[in-house]
């Protein structure tokens, strides 16, 4: 067998894995160095590394980047890439087979490493690999005999120098071989209780100290001596499986760096049984330091220890990991001064699988196994998985028949056999940085890849961006399990950056050689977009811009799709300032491809961020001067050569043409203007634009030279025709207003420069000479300029000189009364100009008459404030069409609020006054509510002067209506005048609100609206009034009247459709069908009075009421002729039955029946026709009865329930929770041969009566026949040990059964020692607690309440058939549930 290639340098990376790693905790100590003395053979399985599932690189090959214009790239996406080398041992693994094939070895159990590679197999051998390259077999232990007398190997240990290994057996023995030999040394048959199986056995670094556990569950320590040349071996019990089995066992081996670590004296254990993990101390004496129980789990979870030396805060210390199930939890065990072992619980992980195997690759990296044979290595500072592979190929070994003893008789517990089932301790083994995986015919081998080797995994897949992104990750020390690379940054920094570079170079040609090479432009596109980006951001990353731009930027231009490409990703790093310098072709070609492709914008932002040196700037001027590019220009011309002015004469040539022939500005007419205003802002202010600053050194110069530009006389080419201060005009023209504020912000700044303060003077003359008297400019223009002027006149530091005539004429101008164009903007314009105030002052009066002419109110109510005529700014409001419905709450504010005195607000109240008329027509409820606050005492006279009755009724209404707050009681002086003023309007213009306003309103006399209502006749309204007079007889009457109007208009259309046959069928029925609806809506305003008027008379009066409604509806239907009298017919006789109903709640069945008899319509001798109504009657009078039973039955059941579950409490026996007394705590018999009482609570304690009655624990006379007791143990524990109580509390102590038991004992024969027991209950209390309990139990009314105010309801009268009687047609449900349960 030929040793693989790399076999060396697999070994040499594993041995150092600690000094490897790069991202270690804050203030660690250089990490140490594990030995690793074992060379083997390996066949690299690279083909498994490519299916691993390495967690976050899942999203490599996502194909939405092909949508976007250009790809970036993300740095903080974590791709691991291949961490593990997963190798088969080949050479082992073929002799594993070749033994049980020809010398019938077996089958494989147990494996163990530790410079050497031992292997157990089925047939009791143990077979022994040397350390040679080929994996030669170099021992076999044993026999097949012995292997029939001791069953299987189930467990092996090698000690650290690889000179003894001990061999665990199935049928419990254990032997020890000599290494350099193969001799044995030992068999030990006494070790632990025979007929249990060997689960572990373990060196420990005392080469004459070992450890066993054995499927008992115990664990016994094995001290091997030799005195006199004879080999002995003796046994201790350090744990008894009938204290819970161990089925896993871990000592601590320090590493050869840390033989003499403080910690190791201690010979330290760590154990798990089924429930806890338990750390103990073999040396200097047996000592359990820590006992851990586990969280709750799976039963069939395997435990799992590993221990580790791990370097934390400058200390390194060992760390014991350990899980059942999917949490992995750490203890960090540390020595402390006083020799004591300190166990400090640090943060566990979670998986969400169950753990069968658990081992430490390195001091931050755990590798483990799932119960679906999934390995996942995981980084345990950030508890990250880094890479998941599948076993299932491995086969793995289970030691399930050595956990059930299956080679002694299966004598184990279900708990451990139920563990053994997943149980796979022996087939894995773990050295220095190596682990070792046993297969049913193989042997496989885990180590962490260097870095060199995870990158070059990517690689071979061709995945260049992975490969990238991980050898980044190396580079700034973000990466998890890193092998190979130095502990120094800047070492590191060296290296991976040239490997970096290299994988670029790689990349590149890949692309160039993989692209397609027919087909769409868009495919290739696509293609290079997944490339370029990569090689720009790590060049830039790594700081190499001369290799993109010299030696990659050479390759891609070969290909022209991937030089545009490579061109249009650089945008976005010129843009973020992370790319500042480009090489002279660069810059050609840049400019070349964006001009050629259109893309102006896009060059535009990256000349603006790019350093000037490398432009050409008189192709750069050319190129944004024909393309429009003036940011791009402004920046080339104020970075490059200092000049600030040639941009803003450009840009003036471009704008000053439209607007010197009047034309409309297009869009790009005003971005440009927009443009030059920012560009001279920031000039003046010492911005440098569109970015950054100018030069401290060169921000005075740049201001004047701007200033002086602007104040030019004339521009450099200029024409006969140009008017003079041409840049001033033009900026004016564009936006006044803008251009203003760009000055008034370079003014603030103005402060003791004189020479800026010239120029700030001389622009302000320059402004007044071209605006004034110019009628190109509007007048808001014009009013802006002095609104500006006046602003800077206004400042207390102020040196500006303005001739104040040029403000009269201003006036003038603004206040022409002859043009009525932009009248509002003039207004407006002076309001600002006279808000400024200060230095602004015009003659008053002068000016009040100019605003009176020109009708601008707002002008004049600011002059007439300053005046306090407050009563002339009513005028203003009442003539300003824009402002006259504000006049509501300038009034109320004005005599509502302090700051005014009396005179003046009785001069505004005056003005009103007048106006009041005026007021009312605009808005009557305002003026209602101003009345009402203000004019109280002169609403009669108000009223009197309205003459539009209309008006006046819109007017009361609101006057009148129910108001909230303040104002609410207050009563008007006449109101119940004006309530029937109002009320006669109401029947005039809105009769439908009559009924409202009538319930609502309390101020009008009865006797008076009665009159009204008669006068209009409004009948419904009218019926009320009467009946809240008590005139029910009368109301009734006129309700009637209303519905026979009604009846009559109903027959009469019927009749008229047999008459006028020429009307259309269709308008008839329409007709009848509103008519029949009014008809409804009347009997039922009457039905309902009915039954509101008659709780209060007897029954005569009753039948006076309902007799008439039934004559009138019976009588109706004689009368009813036509074709379409069936369905109104019906109809009649569905109402008639509905007053039928409804009076038999109040009216005898008998009276009702003859009345109906002696109608002319039915006493005809034919019962037929009122066969209907009886029938119904008769239904309605079956469902009160049985509405009447069900009620009954319900009532008694419950009546039963309560009375059951009363009896039931109070004969509920009684069980003492102990048989002594709570007080005196003697046993309840203190004495044989005396009688004594005893009590027991409900809550379960126990008295003697004595000793109840020495704690005052009742209440009530001690005289009375019984005394009440409460618990003491209870009462005192809710409040204090009181004396007796005044009133029972109603607690648990108190509550059910306060019984007493008296014990007597009799002397003699065979009852002796039986005792008679006297149970009396104090039922009255015991009743009323219970009646407590069981009405608690009831939520809101119980059902005999409610049926109790049912019938309070009815006890006026008879009880009817039918309870539709209620008015308001409310739907009354009857609550029926079952009873509620009784808690036992």
């Amino acid at each position: 067998m030929s040793q693989s290639p790399d076999t060396r340098s697999l070994v040499s990376a594993s041995s150092q894995l600690n000094l490897m790693e790069v991202d270690s905790l804050e203030d660690e100590e250089e990490p140490f160095v594990l030995e690793d003395t074992c060379v083997l053979n390996t066949d690299n399985m690279d083909a498994h590394s490519c299916d691993t599932s390495s967690l976050a690189s899942s999203d490599s090959g996502d194909p939405a980047h092909l949508k976007r214009k250009r790809r970036t790239v993300d740095l903080n996406a974590t791709v691991h890439g291949s961490v593990l080398r997963h190798s088969l041992l080949k050479g082992i693994s073929a002799q594993i087979v070749s033994a049980a094939d020809k010398v019938d070895a077996g089958l494989p159990t147990a494996i163990t490493v530790s410079g050497v590679i031992a292997v157990g197999t089925s047939h009791g051998l143990a077979l022994v690999f040397g350390e040679d390259t080929n994996q030669a077999l170099r021992l076999c232990l044993g026999t097949k005999t012995t292997g029939a007398e001791f069953g299987a190997v189930s467990a092996l240990s090698i000690n650290h120098d690889c000179s003894r290994l001990l061999c665990g057996f199935a049928k419990g023995q254990i032997t020890m071989w000599d290494l350099a030999n193969g001799k044995l040394l030992r068999t030990i048959t006494d070790a632990h209780p025979p007929g249990t199986a060997i689960l572990h056995v373990k060196f420990t670094d005392d080469p004459t100290l070992a450890v066993c556990n054995d499927s008992g569950g115990s664990v016994f320590e094995l001290a091997f001596r030799r005195v006199m040349g004879m080999r002995s071996c003796d046994s201790r019990c350090l744990f008894s499986g009938s204290k819970g089995e161990v089925c896993c066992i871990e000592p601590l081996h320090a590493p050869p760096d840390f033989r003499d670590h403080p910690i190791t004296h201690y010979s330290l254990l760590a154990m798990a049984s089924l429930t806890k993990i338990l750390v103990i101390g073999l040396k200097p004496t047996l000592k359990v330091w820590m006992t851990f129980p586990y969280s709750k789990s799976d039963p069939s979870s395997v435990p799992q220890l590993a221990w580790q030396f791990v370097p934390v805060q400058k200390t390194v210390n060992p760390i014991l990991a350990f899980c059942k199930g999917d949490t992995v939890h750490f203890l960090q065990v540390k020595k402390e001064e006083t020799g004591t072992i300190h166990v400090i619980k640090q943060r566990q992980l979670h998986l969400s699988c169950d753990i069968i195997s658990l081992s430490w690759i390195n001091s931050r990296t755990l590798v483990l196994v799932d119960s679906h044979e999934k390995l996942q290595v995981v980084d345990r500072p950030s508890q990250e998985v880094l890479e998941t592979l599948d076993l299932e190929q491995v086969q793995l070994v289970y030691n399930s028949r050595h956990f059930k003893s299956l080679a002694t008789g299966g004598n184990v517990s279900q708990a451990l056999a139920l563990v053994g089932e997943k149980a796979c301790y022996q087939s894995v083994s773990s050295y220095a940085g190596q682990i070792v995986y046993l297969g049913t015919k193989s042997a496989h081998i885990m180590t962490l890849r260097n870095w060199r080797e995870r990158i070059d995994c990517w690689l071979k897949q061709e995945h260049f961006v992975e490969a990238l992104s991980l050898a980044w990750s190396f580079h700034e020390g973000t990466a998890k399990a890193v092998v190979g690379l130095f502990g120094d940054p800047l070492k590191r920094k060296g290296v991976v950056s040239d490997k970096m570079v290299e994988i670029l170079f790689q990349f590149t040609e890949y692309a160039l050689k993989k692209c397609p090479e027919q087909g769409k432009i868009q495919v290739m596109e696509e293609h290079f977009q997944d490339v370029v980006p990569v090689l720009v951001e790590y060049c830039l990353l790594l700081q190499r811009a001369d290799l993109l731009f010299n030696q990659l930027y050479a390759q891609l231009v070969e290909n022209t799709v991937a030089k545009g490409v490579f061109l249009e990703s650089l945008e976005s790093y010129i843009v973020a300032d992370r790319l500042g310098h480009l090489t002279p072709p660069i810059m050609r070609d840049l400019l070349a491809h964006y001009h050629d492709n259109g893309m102006m914008d896009s060059l535009e932002r990256c000349i603006v961020h790019l350093d000037v040196t490398s432009l050409d700037i008189q192709q750069v001027v050319r190129v944004c001067w024909e393309n429009q590019l003036y940011d791009a220009m402004i920046y080339v011309f104020n970075s490059g050569m200092n000049d600030y002015i040639t941009p803003m004469e450009k840009l003036f040539a471009v704008i000053v043409p439209t607007l010197k022939e009047g034309r409309s500005l297009t869009d790009e007419d005003v971005v440009m203007g927009n443009k030059l205003l920012v560009y001279i802002s920031c000039c003046l202010a010492g911005r440098a634009y569109p970015i950054g600053d100018i030069p401290e050194d060169l921000v005075v110069q740049v201001k004047n030279q701007v200033f002086e530009f602007l104040i030019r006389l004339h521009s450099t080419d200029s024409s006969e025709e140009e008017e003079v201060f041409p840049f001033i005009h033009t900026l004016l023209h564009f936006d006044t207003r803008e251009f203003l504020n760009v000055l008034a912000m370079t003014f603030e700044d103005f402060k003791n420069d004189k020479q800026a303060l010239e120029y700030q003077q001389r622009i302000v003359d320059i402004l007044l000479k071209v605006m004034v008297d110019n009628p190109d400019f509007t007048p808001s223009q014009v009013g802006g300029l002095f609104t500006f002027l006046a602003r800077q006149l206004a400042k207390p530091d102020n040196t500006l000189f303005v001739n104040r005539k040029l403000f009269d004429q201003v006036l003038e101008f603004l206040c022409c009364p002859d043009d009525d164009s932009r009248h509002t903007e003039r207004q407006q314009v002076l309001l600002e100009l006279l808000q400024v105030g200060g230095v602004v002052q015009f003659n008053e009066e002068r000016l009040l008459t100019l605003a009176e002419k020109a009708k601008f109110y707002q002008i004049c109510e600011f002059l007439y404030e300053k005046k306090h005529l407050y009563d002339k700014i009513i005028d203003c409001y009442l003539q300003d069409p824009l402002r006259k419905w504000e006049i509501f709450s300038y009034i109320h504010n004005l005599l509502s609020m302090p700051g005014y005195s009396p005179e003046e607000k009785q001069t505004v109240k005056n003005k009103a006054r007048q106006h009041m008329q005026e007021l009312i027509t605009l808005d009557p409820s305002k003026s209602a509510d101003l009345v009402l606050f203000h004019f109280v005492d002169e609403v009669q006279q108000i009223i009197s002067e309205l003459q539009d009755d209309q008006i006046l009724f819109k007017f009361l209404s609101c006057l009148l209506e129910p108001r909230e707050g303040p104002h609410s009681e207050s009563l008007l002086p006449v109101e119940r005048d004006l309530n029937e003023l109002l009320l006669d309007l109401l029947c005039r213009f809105a009769p439908h609100q009559l009924l409202s306003f009538l319930h609502t309103s309390q101020h009008y006399r009865l006797e008076e609206a009665i009159q009204i209502t008669e006068k209009y006749h409004c009948n419904e309204a009218r019926a009320y009034l009467l009946q809240k007079k008590g005139d029910v007889q009368g109301a009734f009457a006129v309700l009637l009247e209303t519905l026979n109007q009604k009846l009559c208009l109903l027959t009469a259309e019927t009749d008229g459709g047999v008459e006028g046959e020429n009307r259309g069928q269709n308008k008839d029925e329409e007709d009848s069908e509103s008519t029949l609806t009014r008809v409804k809506d009347s009997l039922n305003d009457i039905i309902v009075f009915c039954h509101q008027s008659c709780q209060n008379l007897d029954q005569p009066q009753r039948e006076s009421l309902w007799f008439p409604l039934l004559d009138s509806m019976m009588a109706s239907q004689k009368q009813v002729k036509g074709h379409n009298a069936k369905h109104i017919s019906d109809v009649l006789k569905e109402l008639t039955m509905e007053v039928l109903n409804c009076m038999s709640s109040f009216i005898s069945l008998p009276a009702i029946i003859q009345q109906i008899l002696q109608d002319p319509v039915y006493g005809r001798g034919k019962l037929a026709e009122i066969q209907g109504l009886i029938l119904g009657m008769l239904d309605t009078f079956n469902y009160e009865q049985t509405l009447l039973e069900t009620t009954t039955s319900l009532l008694n059941h419950d009546l039963h329930w309560s009375l059951a579950h009363l009896r039931a409490a109070v004969t509920r026996g009684l069980h003492p929770r102990q048989d002594y007394c709570n007080i005196c705590l003697q046993h309840y018999k203190r004495r044989q041969d005396s009688a004594e009482e005893i009590i027991v609570f409900s809550c379960g304690h126990l008295y003697h009566f004595q000793c109840l009655q020495q704690k005052n624990c009742g209440w009530g006379s001690a005289a009375e026949v019984q005394q009440r007791w409460r618990c003491y143990k209870c009462s005192s524990s809710q409040g204090g040990r009181s004396g007796i109580s005044s009133e029972p509390k109603r607690s648990r102590s108190t509550s059910l059964a306060q019984t007493h038991l008296t014990s007597v004992h009799h002397d003699g024969g065979a009852v002796a020692h039986r005792k008679k027991v006297f149970v009396e209950a104090t039922l009255d209390l015991q009743q009323e607690q219970s009646w407590d309990q069981i009405r608690s139990l009831y939520q809101g009314p119980s059902r005999l309440s409610i049926l109790s105010e049912l019938s309070h309801g009815h006890s006026h009268g008879k009880t009817g058939f039918l309870n539709t009687a209620l008015s308001g047609a409310e739907s009354f449900q009857l609550k029926l549930s079952p009873p509620p349960l009784f808690e036992e």
